[in-house]
């Protein structure tokens, strides 16, 4: 492939005209739907691939972006986690996590069973036993 001399095409302008040579060859392989591609005609054709120092910063781009959109999603799905942690608890506390049962008792009540059951209940002795001295 010899280079004509001229003003400096961008790579886009390149990869376009390539693609429309491409195109054009094609169609002129077959007037119909192309049934098959071979791959003779496809590496006659021209091709524009940046060199390796350009792919590289462009993979190096590419890897960037993808890491500040992991990191985004990261955050985003933690904070979407704390919001759901305080709906669950704040039903939980207002008792609209499960079916209430209208035949359970309040808690008042059962709170003054419980504290009925231990100012009835005889009071234990805190703290260590003492042993005998022999």
């Amino acid at each position: 492939m010899s280079q004509k001399s001229g003003p400096a095409k961008l790579p886009s302008e390149r990869i376009v005209r390539g693609i429309r040579r491409a195109t054009r060859k094609l169609h002129s392989m077959s007037r119909s739907i192309v049934a098959a591609i071979y791959q003779k005609p496809l590496y006659e054709l021209p091709f524009w691939c940046p060199d390796l120092h350009r792919q590289k910063e462009i993979v190096r781009r590419i890897e960037h972006a993808f890491a500040a959109t992991y990191r985004l999603a990261a955050q985003a799905a933690r904070a979407l986690l704390d919001k759901l942690d305080q709906a669950i608890l704040a039903k939980a506390f207002r008792g609209e996590l499960v079916p209430q049962d209208p035949n359970d008792e309040p808690a008042s009540v059962l709170l003054e069973r419980i504290r009925a059951g231990c100012d009835a209940a005889p009071a234990k002795p805190r703290g260590r036993k003492r042993r005998a001295v022999s």
